[in-house]
């Protein structure tokens, strides 16, 4: 826990709680993390979570988890427990801190009747239309309500009734009397509670009005005694509104502060809970977890790490103004973390055949490689075993080799990872022409010369065994979208590519033991997961987290160049 100021990384808020702490407006540090319980947390929910709990931490105090279930139509007992899954899984505890504004109800509707005794509240007879024609608009002042004037008896009676359920929806609400000519939209007399007579799924049918978010909002925060009330930043123009309903309830200082931050938008992805729900709802994803999704639980499954979510929003930090993240910045912190973290292992995703002509007779050769190339000690080693016949990516083989490819070609040479020196000397094919299988000569130094007349020395290829290697499947997602910020058009900015299955993959034999969620690096290809619900069995899923660079930042240059870049490192090996 950081308790040096100077060794928190800076931002406003950080800078705000400073202030209130030295001026003694507040003696502790007490956030919350708010979530409404109507579909499952996503990227932008966790950057929220660990700046509310991380916030607190730091400064000794505590955070509670409140559910903000005050639309019952919406929200389900389902969508509570993947959030509490999803805080756990980020590595935060609520303790004995779990809330839920259904259980300040009593309460909140006791404020209403204080702020109609007081003449802060009257009981409205508009429908929602008529609401929005009267309110007016950025330009324009707002008319007052003709109802605007009912004594506070009447009011107070009228309230009560609503609570009784004598009246339709619709037909009702209790609104703050404010402003009808302020220049804050949110001002103009809003809405306090509305009548909806749908079952709760914590109260049942025991309330047939229930609050509004921004006034129960702040009025649970005050209960709980929340000092920095941390939020994004479209809810900033509701601030005065905040501010107005415990001014006009007189409570006790101190008092919660708003403070706003910008939320999370992350390129070639989106945050609208409406559209995640229509991807959903039509199949064009498996459901809210699949792995393309920006949910915790898609995340979870994918096979990111809680220290790397952790990583990516402590990077992004904290801004007071919306922009777009680059979704590198996610994958490098994946890398970054997983990179010290996972063995290395050779996995073949796409196989081709190669049989070796002149494999020495007996048993095959052990090879004796370790698991952490940097670190040989780190994870200990494993056996591979060379074998008459081998896998190779079928990418690592041009019989009519373009421009700067610089794997394996009709009588050239390659280093088989971990082995030997692999010349081909054959191709098969197929009656259409297909290449179905190489014919190498395995040779223990390389054979040919480079332009200076010295040894060669041919970039390496990862292979497995045919006969000891185990068939997996492999599941290559990448980006949801094809634009970096996507307008919401289904069906023409999804990536028909954002899912490629490999079922036909092979891996080396060391990984027989794989358990679900077991992560590693396949060699040259990217860092992956054993699938937590399809792992076991014989022929387990894995799913690819993270390549092992960004090759859309840079477009087709930038994937050419690492082509390069990764043929240095396999030479330096």
């Amino acid at each position: 826990m950081v308790t040096d100021k100077e060794e928190r990384p800076h931002n406003f808020i950080r800078t705000f709680i400073d202030e209130d702490l030295a001026s003694k407006r507040y003696d502790r540090v007490a956030t919350r993390f708010p979530p409404e319980p109507n579909g499952y947390l996503h990227i932008g929910h966790a950057k929220s979570i660990c700046l509310n709990f991380g916030l607190a931490a730091d400064y000794s105090g505590l955070t509670n988890l409140r559910f903000d279930d005050t639309n019952p139509v919406k929200e389900d007992v389902e969508y509570v427990e993947s959030i509490k899954a999803d805080v756990r899984w980020l590595g935060f505890d609520w303790d004995d801190r779990l809330y839920y504004a259904s259980d300040y109800f009593e309460k909140l509707y006791e404020c209403g009747e204080r702020l109609i005794l007081s003449g802060d509240a009257y009981v409205c007879d508009l429908s929602a239309e008529e609401v929005k024609a009267y309110r007016g608009t950025l330009t324009e002042p707002g008319k007052n309500s003709p109802y605007r004037e009912r004594s506070r008896e009447e009011n107070l009676d009228l309230f009560r009734r609503m609570r009784a359920g004598e009246f339709e929806e619709g037909a009702k609400l209790l609104r703050a009397k404010i402003d009808m000519a302020s220049p804050n939209l949110n001002m103009r007399d809003p809405a306090l509670y509305r009548i909806k007579k749908a079952s709760h799924h914590r109260t049942g049918d025991k309330w047939p009005i229930y609050p509004m978010y921004d006034y129960a909002h702040c009025v649970s925060d005050a209960i709980e005694g929340i000092t920095h009330s941390v939020c994004t930043l479209e809810f900033e123009d509701h601030r005065p509104l905040y501010d107005w309903v415990l001014e006009k309830l007189n409570w006790p200082e101190p008092r919660p502060r708003q403070i706003e931050f910008a939320r999370l938008n992350l390129e070639y992805t989106m945050m609208s809970k409406r559209k995640l729900l229509q991807l959903v709802r039509e199949g064009l994803v498996s459901g809210w977890d699949d792995p393309r999704l920006p949910t915790m639980a898609a995340i979870r499954r994918r096979g990111f790490t809680p220290s790397s979510i952790r990583l990516f929003c402590d990077r992004i930090g904290v801004a007071k103004k919306d922009s777009w993240i680059e979704m590198e910045w996610l994958e490098k912190a994946a890398r970054d973390d997983l990179n010290p973290n996972v063995k290395r292992v050779m996995a073949v995703l796409n196989p081709l055949k190669v049989s070796i002509v002149n494999f020495p007779a007996g048993d095959p050769p052990r090879i004796e490689a370790p698991y952490f190339p940097d670190e040989p000690g780190k994870f200990g080693h494993r056996e591979l075993f060379l074998t008459p016949e081998i896998f190779i990516e079928r990418e690592d083989f041009m019989e009519e080799p373009i421009p700067g490819f610089k794997r394996l070609v009709p009588g050239g040479e390659v280093r088989l990872r971990w082995s030997t020196y692999a010349k081909c000397v054959g191709v098969e094919k197929d009656g259409e022409g297909n290449v179905t299988g190489l014919k190498c000569e395995m040779n223990p130094e390389p054979v040919g010369k480079d332009a200076k007349g010295k040894p060669a020395r041919p970039n390496i290829v990862h292979w497995v065994s045919a006969e000891r290697s185990r068939p997996v499947e492999v599941r290559l997602y990448d980006r949801l979208f094809t634009v970096a910020k996507p307008a919401g058009d289904l069906a023409g900015e999804l990536n028909p590519d954002s899912l490629v299955v490999r079922k036909d993959a092979r891996i080396e034999e060391a990984v027989n033991d794989v358990s679900p969620g077991d992560r590693f690096q396949f060699e040259r290809l990217g860092y992956f997961m054993a699938d937590p619900d399809t792992a076991a069995g014989d022929r387990p899923v894995f799913n690819r987290i993270v390549t092992l660079k960004d090759s859309w930042a840079k477009g087709a240059a930038g994937a050419a160049k690492g082509a390069g870049n990764q043929g240095k490192r396999d030479r330096k090996e």
